[in-house]
């Protein structure tokens, strides 16, 4: 890290016994005030931007974690927000906690995860949870909610929603352009000159979900480019992980039917296409050609490359923790609705 001009911060001294470090330990290494450093943990607007930097230095030094009981009781915030996800194990989600967690750090607040597994009893205990006390705020994916389910996201907690499920036009909501990325991910295809274009990750009967979006881009892009849609080539992957997109692309390689090409709904359905393809001795992209969608770090090292759509994950964390300490602060204000941008990542696969 580079040091301000008010010169490098000294070396820290060791502290007696093995307790946490505290406020006037971060004072004194910073060389400021125990009520400078308070600012600072507090987010204040009226420090110079070099002492803060210091502070900042000497708390990341000493590993300082604020009192947040005690600022609970002062101020009624605890400083820290919610993210409730599907499930970690997936690359999108874990990667997006990430950003979250980042974007969050760097306005002052720390973040508590939620993991509810897919579970509709879990969604729905989550909203009422005790545990929503203890932050200020809750970013929310939901898998299994709809827009039958509308009530119960009217609670107390400031709340922004991320993903496809539109509950009500009053609650915050964050999302990717799903129709259009889609759409996008299939002309790119058409456009090397593929035409029998596979997906991977349908789930049969959905539209409002993210299978479903996606599943509209694609027939959009056909339909408009003359192309009739074949249902022979949709293959059913009730969750988005490498085994079933291994399992869904040699269902439809057994079946016969013939394709050059294959758009998985996210990179790990992609990943497992792949596989499948190689164990059927089939080369990729020369026989088929495979993209992706969510720009995730594993895409990005396999071989080949994964061409895939970035959904624009980092943007989606920053606005959603900018809406949501929005919401913080001015609970009244009129609900917004952000739809964020996305580009495709061409490398070896397509």
């Amino acid at each position: 890290m580079t040091t301000t001009s008010a010169g490098p911060l000294p070396q820290a001294e060791g502290r007696r016994g093995a307790g946490a470090a505290t406020l006037r330990d971060v004072a004194r290494l910073a060389g400021v005030s125990i009520k400078t450093v308070s600012n600072v943990v507090n987010d204040y607007p009226h420090v110079r931007p070099t002492t803060r930097q210091r502070v900042e230095e000497a708390i990341r030094t000493l590993d300082y974690q604020p009192n947040l009981t005690a600022r609970t009781l002062r101020s009624g915030r605890t400083g820290a927000l919610a993210l409730a996800v599907p499930e970690l194990r997936l690359p999108y989600f874990a990667e997006l906690a990430d950003e979250v967690i980042r974007a969050a750090e760097r306005r002052g607040m720390v973040v508590l995860i939620e993991q509810t597994n897919r579970d509709r009893q879990r969604e729905v205990d989550l909203l009422a949870s005790a545990r929503l006390r203890m932050v200020d705020g809750l970013l929310f994916s939901p898998l299994v909610l709809g827009i039958e389910d509308a009530a119960l996201i009217e609670i107390d907690t400031p709340l922004v929603l991320l993903g496809e499920r539109m509950f009500h036009p009053s609650v915050d909501h964050v999302t990717m352009r799903n129709v259009e990325a889609a759409r996008a991910a299939t002309e790119y295809l058409l456009h090397r000159g593929r035409r029998r274009i596979a997906v991977v990750g349908v789930h049969p009967g959905e539209v409002i979900g993210t299978a479903g979006l996606r599943l509209r881009g694609y027939r959009e892009a056909l339909e408009h480019a003359g192309i009739e849609v074949d249902e022979r080539l949709f293959g059913v992957a009730d969750l988005w992980h490498l085994r079933e997109g291994d399992e869904a692309t040699r269902t439809l390689i057994d079946s016969g039917v013939d394709f050059d090409a294959v758009f998985a709904f996210n990179d790990t359905l992609a990943l497992g296409a792949i596989h499948a393809l190689r164990s059927a001795g089939r080369e990729v992209p020369d026989d088929v050609a495979v993209m992706g969608f969510d720009n995730s770090d594993e895409g990005m090292y396999s071989i080949p490359g994964l061409t895939t759509i970035d959904p624009g994950r980092r943007r989606i964390a920053e606005s959603a923790v900018d809406v949501l300490l929005n919401r913080i602060e001015n609970r009244g204000s009129a609900a917004r609705h952000v739809e964020v941008g996305f580009s495709v990542v061409v490398r070896e696969s397509a």
